[in-house]
């Protein structure tokens, strides 16, 4: 799954959702924990830990730190608006008071503009957010580098780079979300959600 396909999956309507939310108390077992020995598989690395809902004693955003989530970039006007939406939910959701959009290329603002623009408003802290599924050549070498050059304009200022969204388990949510709102929708239950409104893409085909 590329990025521009991640973004719709994330773009839902998280308030007319159908799943029921996960009773409190109950976490989420460590994937390796789910792995019964070596794993055989190049895709299932033992150390590839998949986030879990307890979130006791680890330290989170503070006061001063500003946020960058930052995806790929594209050509397309309308993919790189659905990051600007993306960022607007997650302003709202969480109340941090510094997140910026950045794409790592092909459209603006860059990794670079973000980072200035969230030590303009105060952060001394600033953390990148890759927008990305997959570790892959972005996350390892891209992002880091870009990341890096930005950061030498603004000595003092630390920052992070976290890891992309990877095996989260809430992920399996969102593209059953999307598979059965695209299904009612073929089905005539629905109306075309708004990622694919208008393109006549969400149908069955022979």
């Amino acid at each position: 799954m590329d990025s521009l396909s991640l973004q719709s999956h994330l773009s839902l309507r998280s308030s007319t959702s159908t799943y029921p939310a996960r009773g409190p108390g109950i976490a989420v077992p460590e994937f390796v924990k789910l792995l019964k020995g070596p794993s055989k598989s190049r895709y299932l690395p033992q150390r590839y830990c998949m986030a879990t809902s307890s979130r006791e004693g680890l330290k989170g955003i503070e006061e001063g730190d500003g946020v960058i989530i930052v995806d790929h970039g594209s050509r397309r006007k309308e993919s790189n608006l659905m990051l600007n939406g993306f960022v607007a939910m997650f302003r709202e959701r969480t109340k941090y008071p510094i997140v910026e959009p950045a794409h790592m290329e092909l459209a603006e603002p860059s990794i670079r503009d973000a980072f200035s623009l969230c030590v303009q408003q105060g952060a001394r802290r600033v953390i990148v957010s890759p927008f990305f599924l997959s570790p892959g050549r972005h996350w390892n070498q891209d992002i880091p580098s870009l990341t890096a050059e930005a950061a030498k304009e603004h000595p003092g200022v630390p920052y992070v780079i976290t890891a992309p969204l990877g095996l989260h388990e809430l992920l399996v949510d969102v593209v059953n979300d999307r598979i059965n709102h695209c299904l009612s929708h073929i089905a005539g239950k629905a109306d075309e959600c708004s990622v694919c409104a208008g393109t006549g893409k969400c149908q069955l085909r022979q």
